[in-house]
């Protein structure tokens, strides 16, 4: 006849120290050298995110935009992820593209599966291309995403061809619009992924944002006019008002729904400086 019968302490108790265990197994599971942390947990939707992919939502505007002309230099550019998969660079460049952006990374975690035929693309047909890097400020240091970044599509050569990295800052897709962090967090977060990213390639990168996001997560941060060059999203008549710290823009983007691509932008200056940009 067994001593101790279901629901006995003794059972309870092997009960309770069993779940203990597991417990601490699974604690131990996620925070063990080596082990899943946020770092290297999954995206969960980095396709749906390319640059511009929330200024329409959150800022309005008209993605169909057309700027009328201007006297001033300038010359058109695309941006690509994998949003747009396998592109038609010949057709681009025929209709007047001259340069490109491509989206290379995200976080820490996801590199664009698309990222060669589009990078190497635009190369081979003659434009001047770089890479981008959708920033997730929420899931590591500046530092750690602007490696990430550099050593996987984001570096840059003296070619004449290869454009600075870009830094994408946007509102969250996922959470919070300044994804947890305070203003002076947000802008230490930035100086470490520029100060990283220019150790590694030597080159400053360029931050594409928008004004109200700069404003409401930055505080209007004044402090890298001087260094990085910027890229507006703006779909109307005009740029318009530019963060603080800068007091001109080197690419506009905008529509979100031109020709072939969706993405369109404006390079402010003549061919010859966007070259100059690209060599440095």
């Amino acid at each position: 006849m067994p001593t101790h019968r279901p629901g006995s302490p003794r059972r309870s108790l092997t009960a309770v120290v069993g779940f203990l265990a597991t417990f601490l197994a699974m604690t131990l599971a996620f925070t063990l050298p080596g082990a899943a942390s946020a770092d290297d947990q999954p995206i969960p939707h980095p396709e749906k995110d390319w640059m511009g992919s929330t200024i329409l939502e959150r800022e309005g505007g008209n993605p169909d935009n057309q700027p009328p002309s201007s006297r001033a230099a300038s010359v058109e550019g695309v941006d690509v992820s994998s949003h747009q998969g396998s592109v038609n660079w010949s057709s681009l460049w025929n209709s007047g593209v001259r340069w490109a952006y491509v989206k290379a990374t995200e976080g820490m975690t996801y590199e664009n599966p698309d990222f060669a035929q589009q990078y190497n693309g635009s190369y081979n047909v003659g434009m001047i291309r770089g890479a981008y890097h959708f920033a997730l400020p929420n899931v590591s240091s500046g530092a750690q995403q602007a490696n990430y970044f550099a050593s996987n599509g984001g570096g840059w050569s003296r070619d004449g061809k290869t454009l600075p990295g870009a830094l994408d800052l946007e509102y969250n897709p996922y959470g919070a619009t300044c994804y947890g962090l305070s203003q002076s967090a947000m802008v230490n977060w930035v100086r470490d992924f520029f100060n990283t990213y220019k150790a590694r390639t030597g080159r400053d990168a360029v931050i594409y944002t928008s004004t109200s996001w700069w404003k409401t997560c930055t505080g209007n941060y004044a402090g890298f006019g001087n260094t990085n060059p910027l890229w507006v999203p703006r779909y109307g008549s005009s740029v318009g008002e530019l963060p603080a710290g800068w007091g001109f823009h080197t690419m506009w983007q905008y529509t979100s729904s031109g020709p072939i691509v969706g993405d369109h932008n404006r390079f402010n200056g003549a061919y010859d400086r966007l070259k100059a940009l690209a060599n440095g």
